[in-house]
């Protein structure tokens, strides 16, 4: 209302903060705010699949959309796997893992000259072949042009193979694990 709005297209909860643990109770305030037509849908970011069982467990009811961290550095297969069983459009935030090191590895760069484009371009194909939606940040109108132009070429299995396996055991940026860090 004080939006000035008829509905909210998109609302996620930000982090469990399982310490707190509320997140179940936040989640069901947001099933209740939908069923009265006040929100489209419904989701989550950084939910582990731990707490996407709790919440089908507690209410029945699993997101639309879980936004994790995700990029060549943080793979995440298996919360990936999980939102495509499941329904779950993963959006992928930082998925260009903060335009550090990661579009200098040569894996990226030989796929870029490969296809003619940038290593950019590479990795955020590499997101949408894996089913992700990847979310970059770029106040550079040439740049946002690039990030949409990833769908006039695909990347090759090995391509996809060789990216993915630039993961590391925990290639998080800054160490945020939502199974303990806590967000407010």
């Amino acid at each position: 209302y004080r939006m000035g709005l008829e509905h909210i297209d998109l609302y996620l909860i930000h982090w469990p903060n399982p310490i707190v643990d509320k997140y179940v109770g936040a989640w069901r305030a947001l099933i209740q705010a939908k069923e009265n037509g006040l929100i489209k849908h419904i989701g989550v970011c950084n939910f582990a699949v731990e707490h996407l069982e709790r919440l089908r467990t507690e209410t029945g009811v699993l997101p639309e959309v879980n936004q994790i961290e995700l990029h060549p550095y943080f793979p995440q297969e298996e919360l990936l796997a999980y939102g495509a069983e499941n329904g779950i459009i993963t959006q992928a935030w930082s998925p260009l893992a903060r335009m550090g090191a990661m579009v200098s590895e040569p894996v990226i760069i030989e796929a870029a000259a490969a296809h003619g484009v940038t290593p950019v371009q590479v990795v955020l194909r590499w997101h949408t072949q894996r089913g992700a939606m990847p979310i970059p940040k770029s106040s550079s109108a040439q740049r946002q042009r690039e990030n949409l132009d990833v769908f006039g070429f695909s990347l090759s299995d090995d391509e996809i193979s060789a990216i993915t396996g630039l993961g590391r055991a925990d290639g998080r940026m800054k160490g945020q694990d939502p199974t303990v860090y806590e967000e407010f």
